[in-house]
């Protein structure tokens, strides 16, 4: 079966920045709902679109094509006394940005009674290698297409 619109795909991945480093490597595979869910990065759905199980390929992404450049109004300092308690420097919290969005944030530094939060994701701004490997395609159920994403194994639990 060819990857099309409302296939369920299944892949192993593996992330890269442009000088090759690893940033993420799939330990166990991945299903996704091809066809412009938001579930995989646009350009990685338009290189695997019409592939086949064994399909392998690389995709360059630009900071644009992947996680955005960073923006520094995502950049909040807060006191320390609205902090939760626990978290440390490299920890995530999840906050609402300066718009009142639900938003995630990693603790930058804490100074005195300041905490330094950045709402970014840690790789806006970086150009990513993204390697693809096609294990599964199959048709996705109508559930799973009502939903917008996969059910099962290697996809989400509800």
């Amino acid at each position: 079966m060819k990857i099309s619109k409302n296939s369920a795909v299944t892949v192993r991945y593996k992330v890269s920045n442009a000088q090759g480093k690893v940033l993420e490597e799939s330990q166990e595979p991945m299903a996704y709902l091809h066809g412009g869910y938001g579930n995989l990065f646009p350009k990685v759905e338009e290189a695997l679109e019409g592939q086949e199980v064994g399909y392998k390929v690389l995709v360059e992404l630009s900071a644009d094509d992947a996680f955005g450049h960073r923006d520094e109004a995502l950049l909040q300092t807060i006191p320390k006394s609205q902090f939760p308690p626990g978290v440390k420097v490299g920890g995530h919290i999840e906050g609402q940005d300066a718009q009142g969005h639900s938003r995630a944030f990693t603790v930058l530094k804490i100074k005195g009674d300041q905490v330094m939060l950045d709402g970014n994701h840690p790789l806006a701004g970086q150009a990513l290698r993204f390697q693809v490997q096609v294990i599964e395609v199959r048709a996705a159920s109508e559930e799973e297409v009502a939903h917008g994403h996969v059910h099962g194994a290697h996809g989400h639990h509800h």
